[in-house]
């Protein structure tokens, strides 16, 4: 697998504070990466670097063995990128078809609109005025736009937020569908669902530092070994609670284990009834509350 992207000792500074403190990965070509982090952590800042709005106050990002650091390189990076931002105004009293001409204008290189039309499912609503998007649409169509030049490198700022759960599972497939065409996908969110269903790689950031690194599958394995029972309380004696130092949240009991077998047979010898029995492993949720301390939603 070839390096799409190379990060290398990037650093950016303001004044006393130090946004992105050294820091250090490599994008696989053809991979979906994820950049995860809270509020203050300095994701968004790496990613405006690697796309080239912000310079880096020291450090370099690499596309494919050329430094993203001269003008000449700059333009041919902006050419070969596409962004969606989280937040893109759209030209009022303009059709969907009209805004994919007028985007189309401002690269050399584009896709076929046929095929972009296709591969954002657009069809259904080409014609009508940008006002009248709904959410799903609008996000749909401002991926089609960083669509447009064909590019090989996708940066995917937040783009399910504020979707309903339906409209969210048509955006990821769309993106699982533009991954299947070796592209490669930077991402950023606040879903850990969707940085599972979705990232080869992630790297998680706190306070200008990436914390861990890996893949979704290797970092639960590595910081959790346990599997979680739970139970609604009222099923569960007190003293059995106490006994064993269980947690009660929101009504159920939580019950930590390493084996589920065992633990089952424990309960049902303490004629523990098992009706609304949910056994969850850990996912990504949990995996930044372990090493942040917080949930990631609520901030950038």
């Amino acid at each position: 697998m070839s390096v799409a992207i190379c990060v290398e000792a990037l650093t950016k500074k303001y004044k006393d504070v130090i946004a992105v403190n050294d820091i250090s990965f490599n994008v696989e070509q053809g991979h979906c990466f994820g950049l995860l982090g809270p509020n203050g952590a300095g994701k968004t800042t790496t990613i405006e670097i690697m796309e080239g709005i912000i310079a880096a106050s020291s450090g370099s990002v690499v596309y494919k063995n050329k430094e993203n650091q001269t003008k000449e390189v700059d333009n041919n990076i902006s050419q070969q990128i596409g962004i969606q931002f989280q937040h893109t105004a759209l030209q009022d009293f303009l059709t969907v078809k009209e805004t994919l001409n007028l985007f189309a204008a401002f690269y050399q290189n584009t896709i076929a609109q046929n095929t972009l039309i296709e591969l954002c499912d657009l069809s259904d609503f080409l014609d009508r005025d940008n006002r009248l998007l709904s959410g799903g649409q609008r996000q749909r169509l401002l991926l089609a736009l960083a669509l447009i030049n064909d590019p090989e490198i996708i940066f995917l700022d937040e783009p399910t937020t504020g979707l309903d759960p339906h409209a969210r599972r048509n955006f990821w497939q769309l993106i699982k569908n533009i991954k299947a065409q070796n592209k490669t996908i930077i991402l950023t969110t606040h879903y850990m669902d969707e940085a599972e269903q979705l990232c080869d790689d992630i790297v998680i950031m706190n306070q200008g530092k990436i914390i861990e690194s890996g893949t979704p599958h290797q970092l639960l394995n590595k910081h959790f070994t346990d599997v979680f029972i739970y139970l609604p309380e009222q099923q569960v004696p007190l003293t059995l609670v106490e006994q064993n130092q269980w947690t009660t949240l929101s009504g159920r009991v939580e019950i930590t284990t390493n084996n589920v077998e065992k633990t089952l047979a424990m309960l049902m010898g303490n004629k523990v009834s098992l009706e609304g029995l949910h056994v969850k492993s850990a996912n990504l949720d949990d995996l930044f509350l372990h090493l942040t301390g917080h949930s990631l939603r609520g901030g950038k």
